[in-house]
This record gives structure tokens, C-alpha cells and sequence, in this order.
């Protein structure tokens, strides 16, 4: 009989070597990120409810129409009714966190991969593990290096939902019609201005769609994240569920749809408006 692989032990092994060598980077990620959490956080709940409300629904207006202007001051009332505005916000915080840091190191690895073959096809495989593995496993490596709290939390987040990001800017500029590059290579330009000046307007579509589906993938580990201490309305799920309270889960639950709507519209009527102008 073939013996067990000791694959566990490893993965174990490699975890510690990293645990100890890159201490000090991942108390500077931990900083810096729980830095921006709690910045974000404090900005969306100093504004007065009422007067975020009305941003909201100027921004929801202008994007869309006025029935999205009014399903969004209804949906962040009803929210605020039930008792949910603070722990919203901190939520708020924690998605817009970690769309950003997955957009910041998904679109430049997606222009990688648009432009090398060989890079590409190592990603692939990547991109394929970090989308398939189970939300929960990320939780253990992100505990390991960055103890309880927001940031593992945000670290899980980032890395179940930045593939989108990844593969539809790299799908978008391949896409991009090969007559009009060679056009540009004919003009003398470079590959800053062709990157810039005509792969990235005409790919903007397919960016934004993966930019969008990072945001909701970021938004349904809100529940997943609560479970090692990150704060927002997904603790307030994760409790209802241990102390089965459907009522106040049904709430809670209420309020994440009513979040995850707003985040999904407006990223899409953006869309809409780029491709429109």
C-alpha cells in the first residue's frame, strides 16, 4: 500500500518558515490595512445618517433612474430603522477594502497576462486553485499570520475575490480587435500609450465586470469573516445563527441584500455610463 503523502505537514512547515521570517511584513500589511478599514469606517459613520442617505441616493440618481434613487434611500432607511446602520457601515468598510486592494493587485496582473502567453498560462492554474478552495480554508492561514480581527478577515476576502478581477482584464485586452493594435505598432507607439490610449478605454467593459464581481464575491465573505472576529452586520448573522434567532437573521440577512443590491447596481449602471460616453 502506497503511505499518505504528508502533504499536511508541509503545508504546516511552510506556514511556520513564513510565519517567522515575514513577521515584520505581515505586521506592516496588518497596520496598513486595519489603518484603511478603520478609516473608511470612521469617514461612513461621521456623516449624519440622513445626510448619507441623500449622498446615496444623488449618486443613485445620477447614475440610474429615479427608481434605483428611491430603492436606495428606502432599502438604507429601512436599514437604519432596524437598528443595523453602525455594524452596516463597518461592512461597507470591510467590502470597499478589500475590492480595493483586489483591484489594485488584479488589474496590473491581468495586464500582465494579456500581454505574456507563458505568464498567463502559470496564473491559470493559480486562479483556478483560489477560486475552487473553500472559503473557510483561507481563514487558517489568515489567522496564523494576522491573529483575529478585520485583517485576516479582509486578507480572505481579497484572495477568494480577486480572480475576476484578474481574468476579465486579461480577457478585455486580449479581445481588444488585432487590426487596431497593429494600427497603433504602425503610428510609432509605445506600449504605455497603446496600453493606455487604446486597450485599456476599449476593455473598460470587461474590467468593470470583473471589478463588479469582485466587489460581490468580497461582499459574501461579510458572514465567513465574522467568524474570526471581523465586525459588521455578518457577526450579527453568525450570531443568530448560534443562538438561532431567525428573526434578527432575517434582518441581518435583509440588510447585506439590501447592501449587496446598491454595490451591484451602481458598479453596473458605471458601466453603462462608460460605455455610453
Amino acid at each position: 500500500m502506497i503511505p499518505k503523502i504528508p502533504l499536511d505537514e508541509w503545508v504546516e512547515f511552510i506556514v511556520d518558515k513564513l510565519e517567522i521570517n515575514l513577521a515584520v511584513l505581515f505586521q506592516f500589511f496588518s497596520v496598513c490595512i486595519e489603518g484603511c478599514v478603520n478609516a473608511l469606517s470612521f469617514v461612513f459613520q461621521g456623516v449624519p445618517v440622513l445626510l448619507f442617505i441623500a449622498i446615496i441616493c444623488a449618486i443613485a440618481f445620477y447614475l440610474g433612474r429615479w427608481s434605483f434613487a428611491l430603492f436606495s434611500g428606502l432599502g438604507l432607511l429601512l436599514i437604519d430603522n432596524l437598528g443595523f446602520w453602525s455594524h452596516t457601515m463597518d461592512t461597507l468598510a470591510l467590502v470597499l477594502t478589500s475590492a480595493l486592494i483586489s483591484i489594485i493587485i488584479g488589474i496590473p496582473i491581468g495586464v500582465w497576462c494579456a500581454q505574456s502567453n507563458k505568464f498567463r498560462d502559470v496564473i491559470t492554474p493559480l486562479l483556478d486553485f483560489m477560486q475552487t478552495m473553500p472559503a473557510f480554508v483561507y481563514l487558517i492561514p489568515a489567522v496564523t499570520f494576522f491573529g483575529l480581527g478585520v485583517v485576516p478577515g479582509v486578507i480572505a476576502s481579497v484572495i477568494f475575490a480577486v480572480p475576476p478581477t484578474i481574468r476579465l482584464t486579461n480577457l478585455g485586452i486580449r479581445q481588444v480587435a488585432e487590426d487596431l493594435v497593429e494600427a497603433a505598432d504602425a503610428f510609432g507607439s509605445t506600449r504605455t500609450q497603446k496600453l493606455f490610449k487604446l486597450q485599456f478605454p476599449l476593455a473598460m467593459p470587461s474590467i468593470m465586470a470583473g471589478i463588479n464581481q469582485t466587489i460581490m464575491l468580497s461582499l459574501s465573505m461579510v458572514v465567513i469573516a465574522s467568524m474570526i472576529g471581523a465586525q459588521g452586520i455578518g457577526a450579527d448573522v453568525y450570531r443568530a445563527v448560534t443562538q438561532i434567532k431567525t428573526g434578527q437573521g432575517f434582518e441581518a440577512g435583509l440588510s447585506i441584500v439590501v447592501l449587496a443590491i446598491l454595490l451591484d447596481r451602481m458598479s453596473q449602471y458605471i458601466l453603462k455610463r462608460k460605455r455610453s460616453v
